[in-house]
């Protein structure tokens, strides 16, 4: 198998693996006091400051959570909850774009859904005059597409909603552990992440309040006054503990680890449009994140295309959408037809990927079309 979906989840790093199987092996609440609780609490703590690290920020100011989805309803509910719009993209996933139409639902005139150009780049006009006109209490832009990989330039965003009161939050799944990050940089009020997107396990994530930030809590579960406040429960030990791990490796690997892909990357585009000359790769002339690629094959079901090469695992389009009846909201966003969205694959590579899988998946990918084309056209015959 060629593994080119870790756009979905990335493969469990070698070093989160052992470091969540220590977690398993011990026995503590990391609210407790005694010996086992305190040591529980030291793998918390540890896990936080990998992860800051990462990240360029303080441990404090890092909320653990169930994962991003979890961390983009915390930060919009409470971005929200200070008065004025919500501000968003057509072209965000849907734990951003489904909070923010289920917490706006009352006075849904106060939700502003920003469009994309056909290379998935923000039009961030109506966020201007929306910020001149009206009070605007949040900005959600994501850093990286899902989907296609295009990058969001989120300085200026920054500078024009703080000059306005607007606070900003970005949803970072796609690109903490895949590209540098320096939140002492790059001035987001809030921002959210899930581990298994950068090789730690499933079901553990986080999210960044920047200290300071005027922002009150809203709670989804409420009980033990957890994580500052933010959520509580007890804390998801094992799973922390494999996300400061691959936070750790993660930022070992990133300086020529973003180059290497990014070539793998580009070598599997050539490869495809030499020998499928009517693909199109969404998003090429925008700033993307390295190791992913979003395809069009015209005509041709994408998938069809995934079930003619079952050795190479990618996606119709992003995972947690597949399966629905409708095509891509990213791509219908961008101007695509819904057949083009149909006909649409997302390769999406990362720390573990080889030439040699490129290679493999190139070839299975040219095989499949030739083959979907085949059967599509013997079927066609009266």
């Amino acid at each position: 198998m060629v593994y080119l979906d870790y756009n979905a989840t990335a493969p469990l790093r070698p070093e989160a693996l052992e470091a969540t199987l220590a977690a398993l092996h011990s026995v503590g609440n990391a609210s407790s006091m005694h010996h086992p609780g305190r040591e529980a609490a030291a793998r918390v703590d540890a896990a936080r400051q990998h992860l800051a690290d990462l990240l360029n920020c303080s441990p404090g100011e890092i909320i653990f959570t169930s994962g991003a989805t979890e961390a983009n309803n915390l930060a919009l509910r409470a971005g929200y909850a200070r008065g004025g719009m919500l501000v968003t993209t057509a072209a965000e996933h849907l734990a951003v774009i489904e909070t923010a139409r289920t917490v706006t639902a009352e006075q849904p005139d106060s939700l502003l859904v920003l469009p994309v150009d056909k290379d998935g780049i923000v039009d961030l006009e109506p966020l201007v005059t929306a910020l001149h006109d009206r009070p605007v209490a949040l900005v959600s832009l994501m850093l990286a597409n899902n989907e296609t990989g295009v990058l969001t330039d989120l300085a200026p965003v920054c500078k024009m909603a703080h000059e306005a009161g607007a606070l900003v939050h970005t949803d970072a799944t796609q690109y903490v552990g895949r590209l540098p990050l320096d939140l002492r940089a790059l001035d987001v009020d809030l921002l959210s992440l899930s581990a298994h997107k950068f090789g730690g396990p499933q079901g553990i994530g986080a999210l960044f309040v920047r200290r300071g930030a005027p922002l009150a809590h809203r709670p989804l579960l409420v009980g033990g006054g957890h994580e500052r406040g933010w959520r509580a429960g007890t804390l998801n030990v094992a799973g922390i503990t494999g996300l400061g791990a691959a936070a750790r490796a993660a930022r070992r690997e990133l300086a020529h680890e973003a180059d290497r892909i990014a070539a793998l990357r580009d070598a599997l585009e050539a490869a495809l449009i030499a020998e499928v000359s009517d693909c199109r790769i969404n998003g090429a002339r925008a700033p993307r994140l390295p190791g992913v690629t979003s395809v069009t094959f015209p005509g041709l079901p994408a998938d069809a295309l995934l079930a003619a090469m079952p050795y190479v695992a990618a996606s119709d389009g992003s995972a947690c959408s597949s399966g629905a009846p409708s095509p891509s909201h990213v791509l219908l966003a961008m101007g695509h037809s819904r057949d083009d969205a149909d006909s649409t694959v997302r390769f999406s590579l990362g720390y573990a990927t080889t030439e040699r899988d490129i290679e493999r998946a190139a070839a299975a990918a040219v095989s499949a079309v030739r083959h979907v084309r085949s059967v599509m056209a013997a079927t066609a015959k009266p």
